[in-house]
C-alpha cells in the first residue's frame, strides 16, 4: 500500500508509458510502471493527461529589480508553470552573490520565501579574482557564472579571458560548472556605437548592435578555456544554430561542454515577435530571424541541446517601455509558461514528449550535480510531478494570480498544453488554477559532490 499513486501517461526521458504509473512514498518515487497499477490510499487519477517530472529552471532572476519580484513571486509563478526547482542567477540588484557569506545570506533570504525549491548560482567580483570559489562551493552553490560581455561594471561585470581561465581552473576543481554569458564585448560595444551612429532606434536596432559573431566569437572562447582547464564548460544561452554545432564539435573532442536554449529562442522570432513587441522582446543575445529558430530546432531534435530553461525576470513594464530599443532593460519573463510552450512545439512539429523530461529534467539534474534527489520519475528522487492536459487556450498574464507582471512577450499566445497541477516532494503545489504553496514550502538544494577539491 502505497501514499500516493498517479496515473496517467507516464513521461520519461526515454520513453512515454500509455496507461503508466508513479508511486510514491514518504515524498520521494518509490515505483514506476505501466499497465495495472498497485494500491495506494490516494490515488490521482489523470486519465491522458501526462505525468511529467517537476521542471528544473536552470536559469531565474529573481532580485534584478530591487523591490520588484523575489522569491515569493518567482517561486509563485514556477509553480503554477510546473517548475518545482529554479536555480537563481547572482546578479541581484546591490547584492553580488560572490562570497560563501553572501551565498549562505541569500539562500536564508530565499529559504523563507520560497514555494518551490531552489538552487543559487555563485559569481566572482573582478577585484576578488577565483579566491571566494572553494568556500562558495561548500556552502553549496550549483554552479558559477560569468560574463565574457560587461553589461554592470559592478552588478554584471565582464571577466577578461586571463581571469576567466583562471576562474575555470578553480571551478574544475570543485567538480560544478562553469556558466557564460556569450557575447564578445569588444564587437558588441562598436556595433552599439555604430548603431547610436546610425540613427536607428527602433526595434531592428538591438539585432543590430549584437550580432551572431559577437556570440560564436566568445563561444569558442568559453570552449577554448574549458578545453584548457578541464573544467566544465557550460554557455547558459544560445540564440543562433552554429553555436549548438560548436557545442556538438567540442564535446567530440571530448571536452565538457553544454549549451542552453532559453524558450524564447525557440518560440519568438526577429521579425514577427521584435517587430511586434518592441521593448517588450528585447534580451541579450537577442531574438533572432526565423532561419535561426528552425536552425536551433533542428539540433534540439538531434539531441545537440543540452537544457532548456526560461532566463526568467520580471523587469516593471516601465523598464520595458521606451521607444528607443537600446534603452529598455534586457530579459522577460516566462516560468509559468515554459512547459506549455515546450509541449506545444513539440507537439506541433511530431516530437516526443520525452524532450520536455530530458531538457526541463534530466539534464539541468546533472549539470547542477542534484541527481541523488532531483532529475526525473525515477525510485528513489523526489516526488516532484507536473501534470499537463491537452486543451487549447490562450495565455493572458492580466488574468492569473500567480505572476506579478501583467505583460509577457507570449500574451495572446495559442498554447495547447496547460499545467492540471504541481507536487513538490509528493505534496501537492498547484491545483491547476490556485498556488497553493505557502512561503517558506521551498527548500534549498546544492550539489551531491560540490564539496572541496578534486
Amino acid at each position: 500500500m502505497h501514499d500516493l499513486l498517479f496515473k496517467g501517461h507516464v513521461v520519461t526521458a526515454h520513453a512515454v508509458l500509455e496507461n503508466g504509473w508513479v508511486a510514491v512514498d514518504a515524498g520521494r518515487i518509490s515505483r514506476v510502471g505501466q499497465g495495472l497499477p498497485p494500491t495506494a490510499r490516494h490515488v490521482e487519477d489523470h486519465g491522458d493527461a501526462l505525468i511529467l517530472p517537476g521542471a528544473i529552471d536552470a536559469q531565474v532572476h529573481s532580485r534584478s529589480q530591487k523591490g520588484q519580484e523575489d522569491f515569493v513571486w518567482s517561486t509563485r509563478a514556477a509553480a503554477a508553470g510546473g517548475v518545482t526547482t529554479i536555480a537563481d542567477m547572482p546578479y541581484d540588484d546591490g547584492f553580488l552573490v560572490c562570497t560563501a557569506d553572501n551565498l549562505r545570506q541569500k539562500a536564508r533570504e530565499a529559504g523563507e520565501q520560497a514555494r518551490v525549491d531552489f538552487a543559487l548560482w555563485g559569481t566572482i567580483a573582478p577585484d576578488d579574482g577565483p579566491q571566494h570559489i572553494p568556500e562558495m562551493a561548500q556552502a553549496g552553490a550549483c554552479g558559477f557564472k560569468f560574463s565574457t560581455f560587461g553589461t554592470d561594471p559592478v552588478r554584471f561585470p565582464r571577466i577578461p579571458p586571463d581571469l576567466l581561465a583562471a576562474c575555470f581552473e578553480s571551478v574544475a576543481q570543485t567538480g560544478l560548472i562553469a556558466g557564460v554569458h556569450n557575447e564578445d564585448d569588444e564587437m558588441v560595444r562598436a556595433r552599439i556605437a555604430a548603431v547610436t551612429r546610425s540613427g536607428i532606434t527602433d526595434w531592428r536596432a538591438h539585432g543590430l548592435s549584437r550580432p551572431a559573431l559577437a556570440e560564436t566569437l566568445a563561444m569558442a572562447q568559453i570552449y577554448e578555456t574549458a578545453a584548457a582547464t578541464g573544467c566544465s564548460g557550460h554557455v547558459v544561452h544560445c540564440s543562433v544554430a552554429r553555436g549548438y554545432a560548436l557545442c556538438e564539435a567540442y564535446r567530440r573532442q571530448g571536452v565538457d561542454t553544454t549549451v542552453e536554449a532559453c524558450i524564447h529562442y525557440l518560440v519568438l522570432d526577429e521579425e514577427h515577435d521584435v517587430a511586434r513587441l518592441g521593448g517588450r522582446a528585447k534580451i541579450n543575445p537577442p531574438i533572432r530571424p526565423r532561419a535561426e529558430v528552425e536552425g536551433i530546432w533542428a539540433h534540439l531534435a538531434a539531441g545537440n541541446v543540452t537544457i532548456v530553461s526560461t532566463d526568467h525576470v520580471s523587469w516593471s513594464l516601465a523598464r520595458k517601455s521606451d521607444p528607443d530599443m537600446l534603452k529598455n532593460a534586457s530579459g522577460v519573463p516566462g516560468l509559468d509558461v515554459l512547459y506549455p510552450l515546450l509541449l506545444t512545439e513539440l507537439s506541433r512539429r511530431n516530437l516526443s514528449p520525452t524532450h520536455a523530461s530530458r531538457l526541463l529534467s534530466e539534464n539541468p539534474a546533472r549539470l547542477f550535480r542534484l541527481t541523488a534527489g532531483k532529475g526525473g520519475l525515477a525510485p528513489g528522487r523526489d516526488a516532484d510531478i507536473t501534470i499537463a492536459r491537452r486543451e487549447t487556450w490562450h495565455y493572458d498574464p492580466a488574468a492569473s494570480d500567480n505572476v506579478l507582471t501583467d505583460w509577457s512577450p507570449y500574451a495572446g499566445r495559442a498554447l495547447d498544453w496547460r499545467i492540471a497541477g504541481t507536487w513538490l516532494r509528493g505534496q501537492q503545489v498547484f491545483d491547476g488554477q490556485i498556488v497553493l504553496a505557502t512561503p517558506g514550502t521551498g527548500r534549498f538544494v546544492t550539489p551531491e559532490q560540490p564539496s572541496g577539491l578534486r
